[in-house]
């Protein structure tokens, strides 16, 4: 029994002195830019089907957004192992910076119309549609990178 809360006590302080130590800007240091990272659950058997539509109608705005400044990256990835219930596709954008959220008519406004440009309304409301039948969101997190300092 002594064994057990000696064992305990170590535990204790260890996790402590694990805790207590850690320093932003010394131990890491928080990046510039934040990452928007939407889960989604998508039935097994359509992933694919989600993928090509993704591809067509949520690429090239995501495109435009770069060429706007608005995000410099995005990715799409798939869970390989989604037994789990949980979502099983990311949907990732990395804004330069949180200030990229504000609103800016003049930007916004020519994205709006170089995105009808690359797809149709119709077209984007047809696929929209049909994902709704298959997909549900799970999450939409902002994620802020960290960087370890040597």
């Amino acid at each position: 029994m002594k064994s057990f809360a000696v064992l305990g006590a170590c535990a204790l302080l260890l996790a402590g002195a694990g805790a207590a130590s850690a320093e932003q800007w010394v131990d890491y240091a928080p990046q510039k830019g934040v990452w928007a990272v939407t889960t989604v659950k998508v039935d097994p058997n359509k992933v694919d089907d989600y993928l090509v539509g993704l591809k067509a109608n949520w690429v090239p705005g995501e495109e435009i957004a770069k060429k706007h400044g608005v995000i410099d990256d995005y990715f799409v990835m798939i869970k390989v192992n989604a037994a789990d219930g949980q979502g099983n596709v990311l949907l990732g954008e990395h804004y330069t910076s949180f200030a990229q959220f504000d609103p800016d008519k003049k930007r916004d406004q020519a994205m709006e119309k170089e995105g009808e440009a690359a797809v149709s309304k119709d077209k984007s409301d047809a696929a929209v549609a049909g994902f709704d039948k298959y997909r549900s969101f799970v999450g939409d997190d902002l994620w802020v990178p960290v960087d370890f300092t040597k």
